[in-house]
């Protein structure tokens, strides 16, 4: 990534914090999110992702049926 200001890199690191506490996986948590949106737990659905700096990091999920 090339960061143009000290403004592009507080944007890059709270888009990574988010995706971090909510969208990513954690193994010390028994593979739980730390904050599980509403979506989590639908288990009927199409398939959605959204993305998260210029799609280096992407989150997938159910969107409710």
């Amino acid at each position: 990534m090339i960061f143009f200001g000290q403004h592009s890199i507080e944007r890059a690191l709270k888009e990574y914090v988010a995706h971090y506490y909510a969208e990513r996986n954690h193994q010390g948590l028994d593979n739980q999110l730390i904050e599980p949106g509403e979506e989590v737990v639908c288990i009927a659905g199409k398939i959605e992702y959204r993305e998260r700096l210029g799609g280096l990091l992407k989150y997938y999920y159910r969107d409710a049926a």
